[in-house]
């Protein structure tokens, strides 16, 4: 019997799929490629998985996990005779607690769908992306990733609480804890949170659930210097005594984009500032929030710390603000470009940008360096175009971009992995010892190598 033949009697006709139907799947959200896997394994529960797991390890078959393929480090890419298991059959959402402030999900669940659960109990899973209609919460955990509020939240590693993960030989590890506190030994489940799904394959999760806040303020500000957007995301966060949540800034040219392309109408600010800052508060009671949210803009704009803003007078509004800042795609639009997701201590920002700036003058006479990022935490994303997307043109772009970082200590992944693309910058960040301890968990847990192999490292 081969490999297929005994996966399908496992999963069943509709577990598998075979041939140009594998094909004409596209390979990520932002690749035109189709999957190159020789199949599609999509089993239904967690018992399904461990049996084509124990089978895929006996016969020393690679396997690469697929979730929502919203990734941007090439995490999820799959070559000829590779076989893809994807979570799509596994979308269940299992419980929700509302005392004790706890969802259960598979982990095929979109994140959206988890976040709309939550809302029915006036609750909040808070972590957002802006592909959360289609990335799913296996693939949020396995890249650990971050998002609009990470500011006040932290990471997708701070909302789990527990969760279910099958190892490379089918064995299932369940830690379904729902605790915040539970020091009983080793904290296992970190072994698979931003791991990429190297050490084992998450089916489940427990994730923690916050209060909705009953109050929400926003606001658009214009700044002239990165200087004021330091001391802005100072001021506004001492002010408001830690219910900032949102702290997102747009280079000129970001906004410039998005705007002048989307809007029929005046912008909600114009195009006169250098930098431009989308901030979010999070609290308990609206009408006193507002009024010291208000008094602190009124502050800023009397001591020039910002010198434009607009307040959305209602929810349209608001999401009017909130659909600039994601419409990434908007410069997708222009030609060929590429996405970068990097982090660095918040007072090398400006140096660094003018750095990766003076990089790109330096090798290509025209080009595009867009920036924008949750700078609160750190994370900045760069969109640089040069004209072609050709292998030659993308590696020197990267050097631009990631060979600044080692001199400031900063990450050549914020939030997105490192999966194929990033793993040759993987020392800028980390040393020889981390990188070989990393291999040492992977060869214990995944010894025939058949999780994601090749991703993160060699």
């Amino acid at each position: 019997m081969t490999i297929l033949k005994e996966i399908e009697s496992v999963v069943g006709e509709k577990g598998i799929i075979i041939g140009e139907d594998v094909f004409n799947r596209k390979a990520g959200i932002w690749i035109d490629d189709g999957i190159k896997a020789d199949a599609i394994i999509r089993p239904q529960n967690t018992e399904e998985l461990s049996k084509v797991l124990s089978i895929c390890n006996e016969f020393k078959q690679e396997v690469i996990p697929h979730g929502g393929l919203t990734g941007l480090a090439e995490g999820a890419i799959t070559k000829k005779g590779q076989i893809a298991i994807s979570t799509e059959r596994m979308k269940q959402i299992l419980e929700v607690d509302e005392i004790g402030r706890t969802i259960t999900v598979e982990a095929g669940v979109p994140l959206e769908a988890a976040q709309e659960e939550a809302e029915k109990y006036n609750l909040m899973l808070a972590v957002d992306l802006g592909a959360r209609g289609s990335c799913t919460i296996g693939g949020n955990i396995s890249t650990n990733a971050g998002g609009n509020m990470v500011i006040k939240y932290g990471m997708m590693r701070d909302s789990v609480l527990g969760l279910e993960a099958v190892l490379a030989d089918g064995k299932i590890m369940t830690s379904m804890n729902q605790m915040l506190k539970n020091n009983s030994g080793y904290d296992l489940k970190q072994l698979f949170i931003g791991t990429e799904g190297t050490l084992g394959f998450i089916t489940r999760a427990v994730l923690r659930l916050r209060e909705k806040p009953k109050s929400t303020n926003t606001a658009l500000l214009g700044l002239d210097s990165f200087t004021q957007v330091i001391n802005f995301l100072k001021f506004m966060d001492k002010g408001l005594g830690g219910n900032l949540s949102a702290y997102e800034v747009m280079w000129k040219n970001f906004y410039k984009g998005v705007v002048s392309a989307t809007t029929n109408s005046i912008p909600p600010l114009p195009l006169e500032s250098n930098y431009y800052v989308l901030v979010e508060t999070s609290g308990a009671n609206q009408e006193k929030d507002s009024a010291l949210f208000e008094s602190l803009l009124e502050e800023a704009l009397q001591n020039k710390i910002i010198h434009d803003a607009v307040i959305p007078q209602s929810e349209g509004e608001r999401s009017k603000l909130w659909a600039i800042r994601d419409d990434v795609e908007q410069h997708y639009q222009e030609g060929p470009v590429k996405m970068f997701d990097v982090s660095m201590p918040i007072l090398s920002m400006e140096n660094y940008i003018e750095e990766v700036n003076k990089k790109f003058a330096e090798n290509w006479d025209t080009y595009k360096c867009i920036v924008f990022g949750h700078v609160g935490d750190g994370n900045l994303h760069i969109i640089g175009g040069v004209g072609s997307n050709d292998r030659v043109n993308i590696k020197r772009m990267e050097g631009c971009i990631y060979d600044p970082l080692e001199s400031i200590n900063g990450a050549v992944s914020a939030e997105h992995g490192i999966g194929l693309e990033k793993k040759d910058y993987l020392g800028i960040s980390r040393s020889i010892n981390e990188i070989n301890l990393m291999k040492t968990l992977k060869k214990a847990l995944d010894p025939n190598n058949i999780l994601n192999p090749g991703k993160v490292f060699d």
